[in-house]
């Protein structure tokens, strides 16, 4: 009897920036600005204590995450979140992917509906339907400064809407939400009765504006769910490490179910998770100068080159109209590596409202930023 590949498997998109990513690092003449990630290492204290405590990490941690790393946590998110909470809203996860993906499984029954503002996160949408939810796409306009628009919004909300995910600062967009929109966005989710799911990855990678958290806003500890990661701050991608902090019902589903996936976070990155939250934070205001320095002439020489792009106040990604000379954004990334050997990312990854742009990201060595500059500004003028 022949077997077969799941229905839910087979629907899933296949990620185009996975093929780009690994046809970039295979070539060593590529320069890549694909990076979702820091491209410094781990701050040094951090790769001392690895060190340190490597003979004592062996066993498994409660599935809710180890109170100590709790402990820091609810510091943390009441000193620089104004999020309060207690151990019994937190749960610690491989990552905040884990946490988003267990979230909406405790949230969402097959058909329930989650508004996605789009372009986004390229693994909002595929989480969704793996739970057998469905995805509402909430276009997200350049005009407005890729932005929650609240009339749309609305119009968007159905008796079978869930949940509404926003991400602050955005990947791909670098937009952040202020606290008047946010505001605005919260009365809604109050009004109609849904979830507001907060992925804040980016919430110390920021350039001069303020991060606020939904969550601290008056009235919605009961509506919002908050993610949060150390892969982005600390440069900890490869530990897994992140974090909900959620009203306490949503929170034990989590819990409960996380005992049937991973069981728990890594034990070895949660004893680090501790050691970086009580670092000085020298080491993260250094990483973000450097970003901001890079982010500047990167915007520059991309609106020189007549790529129209807006200047991020947040993440590390500049997401550049490219209308001008294309309307096929994958096409256009194709040609490109094949040229002149850039790596950048289509926007179709980021969903259909990602047509006719660019990601490109500045979590790249300067020298590097400006090779891959110069080089574009060669394709262009070539096409």
């Amino acid at each position: 009897m022949a077997h077969e590949i799941s229905e839910r498997e087979l629907q899933l998109p296949p990620a185009m920036i996975e093929k780009l990513i690994k046809y970039a690092s295979e070539r060593k003449d590529v320069i890549s600005l694909g990076p979702g990630e820091p491209d410094f290492p781990a701050p040094r204290p951090l790769v001392d204590y690895t060190e340190k405590i490597a003979g004592r990490c062996s066993h498994y941690s409660p599935p809710g995450g180890r109170r100590d790393l709790k402990e820091a946590i609810i510091k943390k998110l009441k000193k620089e979140n104004r999020i309060r909470c207690s151990e019994e809203n937190i749960v610690v996860t491989a990552g905040s992917q884990e946490a988003l993906l267990l979230a909406t499984a405790a949230t969402h029954d097959a058909t329930e509906q989650m508004l996605v503002p789009e372009p986004g996160f390229l693994a909002y949408i595929p989480t969704i339907e793996m739970m057998d939810a469905v995805p509402v796409s909430l276009p997200l306009r350049e005009s407005e400064g890729f932005q929650v628009n609240p009339d749309r919004l609305k119009k968007l909300i159905t008796k079978k809407t869930q949940a509404l995910m926003i991400n602050t600062p955005s990947n791909p967009t670098g937009a952040v939400m202020p606290k008047k929109l946010l505001e605005e966005i919260a009365d809604i989710a109050v009004e109609r009765d849904i979830y507001i799911f907060s992925d804040e990855a980016y919430e110390r990678i920021i350039y001069g504006g303020k991060h606020v958290s939904p969550g601290s806003l008056n009235g919605m500890h009961d509506y919002v769910i908050s993610f949060f990661t150390f892969s982005k701050t600390y440069a900890m991608c490869g530990y897994r490490l992140g974090y909900c902090a959620a009203p306490v019902d949503v929170a034990d589903a989590v819990k409960k179910m996380h005992v049937y996936t991973s069981i728990c976070a890594p034990t070895i990155s949660q004893m680090l998770g501790v050691k970086a939250l009580s670092l000085p934070r020298r080491h993260v205001d250094s990483m973000v100068k450097e970003y901001k320095r890079r982010r500047d002439y990167l915007v520059k020489r991309l609106n020189e080159m007549g790529l129209r792009t807006r200047m991020p106040q947040g993440a590390f990604y500049a997401f550049s109209n490219i209308q001008k000379y294309s309307k096929d954004s994958w096409r256009f990334a194709q040609r490109l590596l094949r040229e002149q050997k850039v790596a950048v990312i289509p926007g179709t990854e980021f969903g259909p409202s990602g047509e006719g742009y660019i990601r490109c990201s500045f979590a790249t060595k300067m020298p590097l930023i400006e090779k891959a500059c110069d080089r574009m500004e060669k394709f262009l003028r070539k096409n």
